[in-house]
């Protein structure tokens, strides 16, 4: 491995892994949480979390100051909220949140399907497994969950305006993790001496790479042209979402060749233990788009066709190799109907680039477009943000 590591840096110029500081940042930050966010569950939340709940939703709606007699924990999380860092530029952010309103649904599509890819990892699969939302039947229900997040931050003005709906729900999220965190850490299938914590720093650090850089790369494949600037818009885009979750990595990655150096260690350094936990969540993904019981016949032909193209996608953004080891659909002849979209795609976003009034009209379209298939898919339904009471097992 070595050799061939410094080969590609004598031939290319670049590193491919982190620099042993950035490393060992990385890995002590397995073992970090979120203690401001982890204070307020402990001491107010475990005691009423349906008051606490309609107490957040008061303070995050209007202000604090409407909550005459929030304790301090809830103080002192809604400062460091609140609190703008110096290194935040507004107009990057916009610009990585328009971005991802942008690619419209092939945003829910790239990332779902390339989150696969580390499913072989029991750090990653047992946390997911044990809270349930992404296994077996709920599957659908928590990618839309997701999916309205995913809508929620992005929509124009959203993490910076005070009582936005992203605002609110990024700290439902942050709150979530939380209550998940501690109740996977005291399962006994959780191993913290070899993985750390359970949604622990340097993992979500992976998230909010494979919000920005990862979907932009991979998305070129199919003709959606992130530019390198852009992808450096999406960084920070996510870096300040991620202050707003409650992510405080240690090292935070500055561009993109950080990125891809942090993503080449964590693949090289893969131990694909997660067994039939991690095989249970990569096969329920495609199936829950799944015709279901009670549904009229267009939609099951609509479930029909979309747990076919999300199996096809599995096939565009997972390595052949890790694809290989799940029992998934086969992807032809579904995978054909992205790659013919592809001229169709690469025209769109060249005019979207280099002709006038084309990038809102583009947008318009988009977030019309994600909105109604989130909608369709929900059926009524709304987002709760909510961890279960108990695990699965």
């Amino acid at each position: 491995m070595q050799r061939r590591v410094r080969r590609i840096k004598r031939l290319t110029g670049f590193d491919v892994f982190p620099t042993d500081e950035q490393a060992t940042a990385f890995c002590n930050d397995l073992f970090a949480g979120d203690p401001v966010a982890e204070r307020f569950v402990d001491e107010v939340y475990d005691a009423d979390p349906a008051a606490t709940r309609a107490m957040l939703g008061q303070a995050l709606d209007s202000s604090l100051g409407q909550v005459p007699d929030a304790p301090e924990s809830m103080r002192a999380l809604f400062r460091e909220f609140e609190e703008v860092p110096d290194w935040v530029d507004p107009a990057l952010v916009e610009q990585g949140a328009a971005i991802w309103r942008r690619w419209g649904t092939m945003l829910f599509t790239v990332a779902g399907c390339t989150t696969l890819e580390i499913y072989t990892e029991a750090a990653v699969a047992t946390p997911l497994s044990l809270a349930g939302g992404y296994a077996g039947d709920n599957a659908l229900r928590r990618f839309l969950e997701t999916s309205r997040f995913w809508i929620d931050v992005s929509e124009p003005g959203a993490l910076l305006t005070p009582g936005s709906r992203g605002r609110a729900t990024a700290m439902h999220v942050r709150v979530m993790h939380v209550n998940v965190r501690r109740r996977v850490a005291d399962h006994p299938e959780w191993r913290e001496e070899d993985w750390g914590l359970p949604i622990s720093q340097a993992y979500m650090l992976l998230t909010l790479i494979g919000g920005s850089v990862a979907p932009a790369l991979a998305l070129w494949t199919l003709g959606y042209q992130t530019t390198p600037s852009e992808m450096r818009a999406l960084l920070h885009f996510q870096r300040y979402l991620g202050h707003l979750l409650g992510v405080r990595a240690r090292w935070y990655p500055e561009g993109v060749g950080d990125c891809l150096r942090l993503l080449a260690m964590t693949i090289a350094s893969r131990s694909y233990d997660a067994g039939e936990v991690g095989s249970e969540l990569v096969e329920s993904f495609p199936a829950a788009f799944g015709p279901r019981d009670g549904q009229s016949t267009l939609q099951r032909l609509r479930g029909v066709y979309n747990h076919r193209i999300y199996s096809a996608y599995t096939a565009l953004f997972m390595a052949p190799r890790t694809r290989a080891r799940y029992d998934l659909p086969n992807a032809f002849p579904w995978i054909l109907i992205p790659i013919a979209r592809i001229p169709l795609v690469t025209a769109m976003e060249l005019g979207r680039r280099f002709v006038p009034g084309v990038a809102g009209v583009q947008e318009k379209i988009s977030v019309r477009h994600r909105l109604n298939w989130y909608r369709a898919q929900m059926q009524g339904r709304e987002a709760e943000f909510q961890a279960k009471s108990a695990l699965r097992r």
